[in-house]
């Protein structure tokens, strides 16, 4: 009885989905019109750009100095310190490292340790604990000729 019921109730589906009609094929609309702004290739052109001038063969690693700002263990002591060098030396670049079990916060990109130690005079007032001077390959910018130069 069980394998009678089976039976039917499979051969009713079987004929309730032959009589669903398949769906419709799209007709072909023949083209696609794109509307662009021309604003959209400036931008482009723009963010090409800043990739040029940011990517990593536009700049090379050379012997220098850096300041040893913080180490500490505690990641938002690090972090603190790190936005502290933001708001008071925002045109030097701030690096943080961690170093299994100390993060260090290290700043500048110095060639002369002179110029390194100006800016370790002025730190020290906002950094009580000392700033050191190290050595350390900085990151320094390759004069690459711009297209608009050349022209």
């Amino acid at each position: 009885m069980k394998y009678l019921f089976l039976f039917f109730s499979l051969a009713a589906a079987k004929a309730l989905t032959a009589q669903e009609n398949p769906v419709p094929a799209m007709p072909d609309s023949g083209s696609v019109v794109v509307h662009k702004d021309p604003r959209l290739d400036m931008l482009i052109k723009k963010q090409v750009q800043i990739n040029e001038e940011t990517t990593r063969n536009a700049r090379r690693n050379v012997k220098g100095y850096r300041l040893l700002v913080v180490i500490t263990n505690n990641r938002d002591e690090a972090l603190a310190a790190k936005s502290k060098l933001y708001n008071y030396f925002p045109e030097l670049k701030s690096y943080l490292v961690w170093s299994s079990p100390n993060f260090q916060i290290r700043a500048g990109n110095f060639k002369e340790r002179e110029d390194a130690d100006e800016y370790r005079k002025k730190m020290n007032a906002y950094f009580p604990k000392g700033v050191f001077i190290m050595k350390d390959l900085i990151e320094v910018k390759l004069d690459i000729p711009s297209e608009d130069s050349e022209q």
